[in-house]
């Protein structure tokens, strides 16, 4: 049985319903289930339906406690036509990005999120343009990086954008198509500071990234052909981080966006919130993971040390994911492709192994990343700006999408302090339920 399935008797628990109206609830659709065996007893409940429908139940019997709720992992908050995680899959647009990993391209994928453009050509004329305008900026402002020797990627993206950000007024019309070509240049942008002082040649975001990061284009033939696995790898994983529905850097850029900031200070709102070592900032903390351990005969007290400590072990188990993060598997598989031989990938495997044995969890996209990295011999800060750069396409997908809203995104707060100097008791009182 799946961790994503339950049994009748469970899931009735879960709800606080008799097992009769759990059946009424799967015959109204509300809950799907599966055959497991000859008799109706014996068929299997969908964990996620059991327990979006007892959070409906909830948010009708304390609508207060569900709103706290749902600012964590909770029920949905907004609308979104972006991105669908659904049994243990995800789709972009409802086209399953995992397919999209093995044969789009990045750039493809962005005029997908951001214009609903079919992903069937290898890369436009358009988007091409738009980035190297981008590009233009970050040359326009290169003598400033002089002044970050050894800064890791996401350093420099942090760097650069508020400076390009000025020189670009075109970023202020916030129409869709406008806010596209937006999204292309800080895209080109954010490609050459990647690499940054690598200089590259034309070509797609992955190929330069590859060149750059990897020292050049590769001469023999045995090179060459590695070189494009490691450039569809590195496509691979930057088209897996594009979007991942409303996490909190998403929030953050849709936050920013409805209260009209431009692309350029949605991104920057989302970098910072993208680096805390619970979102995007873990892949840290699996380096310094596969550091302690070293080898693979050492992975398992590793994972025991960690445990020990009290340490919630990093790149392992994601909630939306209760089998495996399918993204995490995908570059997994790729990068073992990419270095069949490569003791990082044992290093990965043997991680990999011992942490199901001991807790039962599986990679997460934050450990799939730090896997490419090390199997390609990125530099260090490689993973997160993986992330970054890919996931900048998501958070300029948003920011069209609440462009188009008129609302402000502004929760309430209940007060929960003290009430002092108020002039009656009776007043304070009043203060406090109205709260």
């Amino acid at each position: 049985m799946k961790k994503t399935d339950m049994t009748a008797k469970e899931a009735a628990r879960a709800l606080n319903v008799s097992v009769a109206t759990l059946y009424a609830y799967v015959s109204r659709g509300l809950v799907r289930s599966q055959a497991a065996g000859g008799s109706r007893r014996d068929r299997r409940y969908r964990r996620e339906d059991v327990e979006r429908l007892r959070a409906r139940q909830q948010q009708r019997r304390n609508p207060d406690r569900a709103a706290e709720q749902a600012l964590s992992w909770g029920v949905p908050v907004l609308e979104s036509s972006l991105t669908l995680i659904a049994d243990g899959r995800l789709y972009y647009r409802g086209r399953d990005a995992l397919a999209l990993a093995q044969a789009a391209t990045f750039e493809q994928v962005a005029e997908l999120l951001w214009l609903g453009a079919e992903p069937g050509r290898v890369g436009s004329a358009a988007m091409t343009e738009t980035m190297e305008a981008g590009r233009g900026l970050l040359r326009a402002h290169a003598a400033w990086l002089e002044m970050l020797p050894g800064a890791t990627p996401i350093e420099i993206f942090q760097a650069v954008l508020p400076l390009a950000a000025r020189f670009d007024p075109a970023a202020y019309d916030l129409r869709p198509g406008a806010v596209a070509q937006t999204g292309g240049r800080i895209l080109g942008l954010l490609a050459e500071a990647a690499t940054y002082p690598a200089v590259t040649g034309s070509g797609r975001v992955a190929e330069r990234l590859a060149q750059g990061w990897r020292r050049g284009p590769q001469k023999n033939p045995d090179s060459a052909r590695k070189s494009a696995q490691a450039v569809r790898l590195i496509e691979a994983a930057l088209i897996l981080c594009a979007d991942h529905e409303l996490n909190t850097s998403a929030f953050t850029a849709r936050c920013v966006a409805s209260v009209r900031g431009t692309p350029y200070q949605v991104v920057m709102a989302a970098l910072a919130a993208l680096q805390g070592w619970r979102h995007g900032g873990t892949s840290d903390r699996v380096e310094a993971l596969f550091d302690e351990a070293g080898s693979p005969d050492r992975a398992r007290a590793a994972i025991g040390a960690w445990l020990k400590r009290g340490e919630a072990l990093p790149g392992l188990g994601h909630p939306l994911y209760p089998d495996g993060d399918p993204r995490a598997q995908v570059l997994i598989d790729m990068a073992a492709e990419a270095a069949p031989r490569g003791p990082e990938l044992a290093l990965a495997g043997a991680l990999a192994q011992a942490a199901e044995a001991l807790t039962g969890e599986r990679p997460t996209i934050d450990f799939g990343l730090v896997v490419v990295r090390r199997a390609l011999g990125l530099p260090r800060g490689a993973a997160l700006g993986l992330f970054a750069l890919g996931r900048t396409v998501g958070w300029n997908a948003h920011a069209t999408e609440q462009y188009q809203l008129e609302a402000m995104i502004r929760p309430r707060a209940r007060y929960v302090g003290e009430v002092k100097g108020s002039p009656s008791a009776s007043q304070s009182a009043d203060l406090l339920s109205a709260s």
